[in-house]
């Protein structure tokens, strides 16, 4: 477990409570008992509409952090946004019993869908969200009935060793001026939501697992995906090189379309998208 010195939980929920106050006004809260603990889900959209989920990156996003992209999402789905368990949120893992594989993971997202009463969904992710969303994809496909990636870690290709060098401090001892201050080169200084801030800032230090890593999916299960799959890289990211990304996608999945995101870098996503982004994930998911 990492260090958890300087870490206020009160802190974290007022933080995450103001981010969630964001959301359209038809938010509720749920808790979904699966084999690794009670799961956190955000739910918003009428109940009768096909469900989307929504997995967020790593470190201090939480589920929450998808609300700039909400109120034209959930115009035509029911969303369920669940925070991942182990990572800064609101679920609550079975003792040490969080997710430690791949195969985990499916485990609870298959868990995670049947509690929510869905034999299937739409799925996006951002970063980390992302990869766990094309794995979920990969091994149990008849789940997933269209899936968007959202500037993907670790999917087709690996980081820059130049961000692994700045997340370094703050992955090494978290606080919040290491937080604001990787967050800051990263968006290259671009003007950051103040609470979805805080949020981050307040997470450094939280109790989290280790989050299930490993290597990226083999390219002869990519060319056998078939689910369609819009994938959208930021063309500021400092994770990864993004026109290398959209690059290695298109040669390996057949069934994939994708775009480069103007003028945002990867840590400002979703909540500091284009205006148009959320329009063209609802026509993805609309098949248009």
């Amino acid at each position: 477990m990492p260090r958890t010195s300087g870490y206020d939980a009160d802190a974290f929920r007022v933080a995450y409570d103001k981010v969630l106050a964001a959301w359209p006004a038809d938010r509720e809260a749920l808790t979904v008992a699966t084999p690794f603990g009670d799961t956190r889900v955000n739910a918003c959209g009428p109940r009768e509409a096909p469900p989307l989920l929504l997995l967020p990156g790593g470190g201090g996003a939480a589920s929450v952090s998808w609300y700039a992209q909400l109120a034209e999402l959930a115009r035509t789905r029911r969303v369920y946004a669940p925070d991942l368990i182990g990572a800064p949120g609101l679920s609550a893992p079975a003792g040490d019993r969080h997710p430690r594989t791949v195969a985990d993971l499916a485990a609870w997202l298959d868990a995670l869908l049947d509690g929510l009463a869905a034999t299937a969904a739409d799925v996006g992710g951002h970063s980390y969200g992302a990869w766990i969303a094309l794995h979920y994809a990969l091994r149990a496909p008849a789940r997933v009935r269209r899936l968007f990636l959202l500037d993907p870690t670790q999917c087709f290709t690996g980081y820059k060793a130049a961000y692994l060098l700045h997340a370094l401090p703050m992955l090494l001892r978290p606080s919040p001026r290491r937080v604001r201050a990787f967050l800051e080169w990263e968006t290259g200084g671009a003007v950051l939501d103040p609470g979805w801030l805080a949020l981050q800032e307040a997470a450094a230090g939280f109790p989290s697992a280790k989050p299930v890593t490993g290597p990226r999916p083999a390219p002869q299960a990519l060319r056998a995906l078939d689910v369609p799959v819009l994938l959208l890289v930021a063309a500021n990211s400092r994770t990864h090189d993004p026109r290398e990304v959209a690059a290695r996608a298109a040669a390996m999945l057949p069934h994939v379309e994708t775009a480069v995101l103007p003028d945002v870098s990867h840590h400002a996503l979703p909540q500091a998208a284009p205006a148009a982004l959320a329009r063209r994930l609802t026509d993805f998911l609309s098949g248009c």
